[in-house]
């Protein structure tokens, strides 16, 4: 290869690693897996090595993959957190033994571990307590999740026994068992929200939700393996991590010290098989040099230790017959082929199903009837078909032809421009779509009503319920003479109805089953706007003002309420007596009475608790700028409407500092500290909020240091 053509070649990798890097750690939706990400990184270290002048320094080969989103505070980690050398061969963990044994030249030891796939955590703890937890985030500085990480059960919010160090880190991944997992996949289909991959994207995308009780909900854990050298008076890993186990940290115990590289083949041999029957995922052995001071001396590359590798396991894959295809018809009217398949054993489960996800899936596979396919699972838990074996498929076998026409209801099929998926457009006649959006709506995450599948295809069979407000005409003495109904079962089912009216709007919003809003998002749109019709009268632009609202979500919501069956179906909810908008939380103070603040843009805490703040000093929360607006509120990013509409009216625009003056008390507002930025409640709306955040240290701490890597190693005193 040549100079222009290595320049092209390295430039096409590095765009293809940067974006594969942002969906794996910001969207938690890889498009690759982890060989082919790591044969492409490979690749391109190669190339850079050969080309050293079309190296860079924002090259993915010399920088950490970041998981920094907006919405979370910033804090530098006081020692870099790196990523690991992956391998997938013996051979390569061979050689990495051999460079140490020969840049040490003197007896050591390894500690071999298990590999655990989930998300990257540094929490600190001072004087005993947790102090602060930070994502990985760009290696450099992390996202402060400490709210979160409070509300993972097995995270001691406070140390017991003695020793451990006034302060100190200790880094670990968050993991969602596969039970967990699974329960929270199924409540997504059938809320027909997108499913996770694997419980590495789902513990990502859970320790960054802004509701830190949602956070609880999810079923995470945490497992703990390194503390960074220099914090503790220990000559070993292992013996470091023996004591923080002491101290009630959950440090993983799946770790063995080893002498010589036929016991760490070993070690690998062994959890290859063993691994599957643990209950979570683990996706490799992770081989460090025991010793401490051995770690520092061998230090690390611009990205990685070099006093340790990952081993990766590959992923586990079978090959069997599809037996034939189904089309299913979900609420939104999305046609999805399902491949059934001649039963396998895979990863610790029976596989009879896999989704081939829409047309142009099949047709990139060249799959045809009868084919025998290759499943994979490994670390994407949701089985996949990834390949084609051609050499078995029989003579003259034939293309899968899509349906024409809904499988369910004859309508013909539409695709909007954009879109893989083909849809029904038959909303109000198709009866899957009509049953699907009822069964949507009593899901306990949506009203909570205890109604399951084979009671709405009755209700629907009998032309009791087409639409959600006519479960709540239904009456007990109407059900009784129904086939199957006990008065107890009427009575529950009625008596659940009831209940539900006390359901919250942002639940409500979620049930009533825009396409693409689900529930992370209607929680988002509903305290953001307040009530059904604020949202109903929103412009695209305010929309696409709420967190994690972009242009598609923005465009389906106008469409669903510019149908006046949707606002006919909007308003018989509304005299049925549920919750079309927000409680409205007593004030705390009275710093902002009477005014009225529109807020735009990003702040240092999430805008829900930035709203709360404001409502919590007396203040009103407006949606648009009007001539009754005090104040617009700007953040980072404000909306260039919203600014502009605020100078053309004479509306004072004030930022995240001054807003915070403005509720200070006054004594305070005279100090020096006033003017930092609050510190994110450890719960949202789980009590007052606090008016001023707490003195910030500003020592050497809070400053990343540009020394290299010998300043990791330099006592730093607190």
């Amino acid at each position: 290869m040549d100079y222009s053509e290595a320049k092209h070649r390295i430039e096409e990798l590095k765009a293809v690693l940067l974006e594969n890097s942002r969906k794996y750690y910001v969207e938690n939706a890889p498009t690759m897996s982890d060989y082919e990400y790591d044969s492409l990184m490979r690749e391109l270290e190669a190339l850079e090595t050969q080309f050293p002048e079309l190296a860079t320094e924002d090259s993915p080969a010399r920088r950490v993959g970041s998981d920094l989103e907006s919405g979370f505070r910033k804090y530098p980690h006081k020692y870099p957190m790196l990523s690991l050398g992956n391998t997938y061969s013996i051979d390569e963990v061979e050689e990495f033994a051999e460079r140490v044994t020969k840049t040490l030249d003197r007896p050591f030891t390894y500690s071999v571990e298990l590999k655990y796939d989930g998300t990257a955590i540094c929490l600190t703890y001072r004087n005993g307590v947790l102090f602060r937890a930070l994502t990985r985030g760009d290696g450099v500085k992390g996202d402060d999740v400490t709210a979160n990480a409070r509300r993972i059960a097995n995270i001691p919010h406070s140390l017991k026994g003695t020793g451990w160090p006034e302060e100190f880190e200790i880094r670990g991944e968050i993991l969602m068992p596969y039970e967990s997992f699974d329960r929270l996949n199924e409540e997504r289909e059938l809320a027909e929200e997108p499913l996770f991959a694997n419980p590495r994207n789902a513990a990502s995308g859970s320790l960054k939700l802004q509701n830190p009780e949602e956070v609880g909900k999810r079923g995470l854990f945490c497992v703990l393996y390194h503390i960074p050298v220099g914090q503790v008076q220990y000559p070993t890993h292992n013996e470091a991590l023996n004591a923080a186990a002491e101290w009630g940290l959950p440090v993983g115990d799946k770790r063995q010290i080893c002498s010589s590289i036929e016991e760490i083949e070993a070690f690998i041999g062994k959890w290859d098989t063993e691994r599957k029957t643990l209950p979570y995922a683990t996706d490799g052995i992770v081989i460090k040099v025991n010793e401490l001071a051995y770690q520092a001396e061998l230090g690390y590359t611009a990205k990685s230790p070099r006093w340790a590798v990952a081993y990766k396991y590959k992923a586990e894959q079978a090959c069997t017959p599809v037996l034939s295809i189904d089309y299913q018809v979900g609420r939104t009217g999305a046609v999805t082929p399902v491949a059934n398949l001649e039963p396998v054993f895979l990863s610790g489960t029976m596989v009879k199903r896999a989704t081939l996800v829409n047309e142009d899936q099949i047709r990139a596979l060249d799959l045809h009837e009868g084919d025998w396919v290759y499943v994979e699972k490994g670390g994407e838990i949701i089985p996949k078909i990834t390949g084609v074996e051609e050499s078995k498929r029989e003579p003259g076998a034939k293309v899968p032809v899509f349906p024409a026409v809904c499988p369910d209801c004859g309508t013909p099929l539409v695709r909007v421009e954009g879109e893989a998926k083909w849809f029904c457009p038959n909303r109000k006649g198709c009866p899957t779509q009509i049953k699907g959006r009822l069964e949507h709506f009593v899901t306990r995450k949506a009203m909570n009503i205890l109604c399951g599948e084979a009671t709405i295809e009755q209700l629907y069979s009998l032309g009791l319920a087409r639409v959600p407000s006519d479960l709540y005409r239904l009456r007990e003495m109407d059900l009784v003479r129904l086939e199957g109904w006990k008065e107890k079962s009427a009575s529950r089912f009625t008596q659940s109805v009831k209940e539900s009216l006390a359901v919250p709007f942002e639940r409500v919003l979620f049930a009533i089953g825009i396409r693409f809003v689900g529930e992370t998002t209607a929680r988002d749109i509903a305290r953001h706007f307040g009530s059904i019709d604020a949202v109903m009268a929103a412009t695209r632009e305010e929309l696409l003002e709420v967190p994690e609202v972009g242009d598609v979500i923005a465009d389906s919501i106008i469409a669903f309420f510019a149908d006046k069956d949707n606002i006919r179906e909007v308003n018989a909810l509304k005299e049925a007596g549920l919750r079309m908008s927000a409680e409205v939380k007593e004030a705390t103070s009275s710093a902002l009475e009477g005014k009225t603040i529109v807020i735009s843009g990003t702040f240092s805490i999430s805008r829900d608790e930035m709203k709360a703040l404001i409502e919590a000093n007396g203040g009103k929360n407006g949606s648009s700028v009007s001539s009754k607006t005090s104040y617009l509120l700007a953040g980072e990013k404000p909306g260039p409407e919203k600014v502009k509409r605020a100078q053309d009216l004479g509306v004072e625009i004030i930022d995240e500092a001054t807003f915070m003056v403005l509720i200070a008390p006054s004594e305070e507002a005279l100090s020096p500290e006033s003017s930092a930025a609050p510190t994110p409640p450890t719960a949202f709306g789980s009590g007052p909020l606090p008016l001023t955040r707490p003195r910030v240290a500003r020592d050497s701490r809070d400053s990343a240091s540009s020394d290299g890597v010998d300043s990791l190693f330099e006592p730093t005193l607190f």
